[in-house]
C-alpha cells in the first residue's frame, strides 16, 4: 500500500479536502493500492471535524467526510507515509520541524501544487473564506499528483 499524508495548519480545511477528494478520485478511477490520510502541523483543531466551508464542498461532491477528526502530524508519520504533502510553504517548514530529521525526509516532502505546471502555495480558506478557490487548487493538485504517481509507475 502506497500511503500519502496531506498536511495543513489545522487539518479542518485544506488537508481533509485533499484527502477526501484524492481518495474519491482513486475510487472512481478504480485505482487500488494507494491511500491518503491527513493531519495538521498545529494542535489548535485536534478532535474537530472539517470546517463548514470544506463540508459544503464535500457534500456537493457526494463525499462522506463524517468520520474525520483533526489530528496532528507526528514524527512517526514520516516513516509511515511514502509522501508528505503540505498545502503551503509554512506547512512545509513545520513538517520539516516535526520530522526532527528534515534532510532524511526531504525526498518525500512536497507542496500539493508542486505536482502541477504552476507550483505555488494553496491559500488557507480559514483566513480567506475562498473555499471554492481552495477547491480548484486542491483538485488541480490531486490530478497532478495522480499523474506523478502514474509516471513513477506507482499506479
Amino acid at each position: 500500500m502506497y500511503k500519502i499524508l496531506f498536511v495543513c495548519h489545522g487539518n479542518i480545511c485544506r488537508s481533509p479536502m485533499a484527502e477526501f477528494i484524492f481518495n474519491d478520485l482513486l475510487s472512481k478511477q478504480g485505482i487500488a493500492g494507494v491511500h491518503a490520510d491527513s493531519a495538521a502541523t498545529s494542535t489548535e483543531e485536534i478532535g474537530n471535524g472539517v470546517h463548514p466551508g470544506t463540508a459544503k464542498i464535500l457534500r456537493r461532491l457526494g463525499i462522506d467526510y463524517s468520520a474525520h477528526r483533526a489530528r496532528q502530524m507526528t514524527r512517526a508519520d514520516c516513516d509511515k507515509y511514502d509522501l508528505l504533502v503540505g498545502m503551503d510553504s509554512a506547512n512545509i517548514r513545520n513538517m520539516r520541524r516535526i520530522s526532527g530529521q528534515p534532510e532524511r525526509y526531504e525526498s518525500k516532502i512536497f507542496r500539493l501544487l508542486d505536482f502541477t505546471a504552476a507550483p505555488r502555495d494553496i491559500s488557507d480558506p480559514w483566513y480567506t473564506g475562498e473555499f471554492e478557490s481552495t477547491y480548484n487548487d486542491v483538485i488541480e493538485g490531486c490530478e497532478g499528483l495522480l499523474d506523478y504517481l502514474r509516471r513513477g509507475k506507482i499506479i
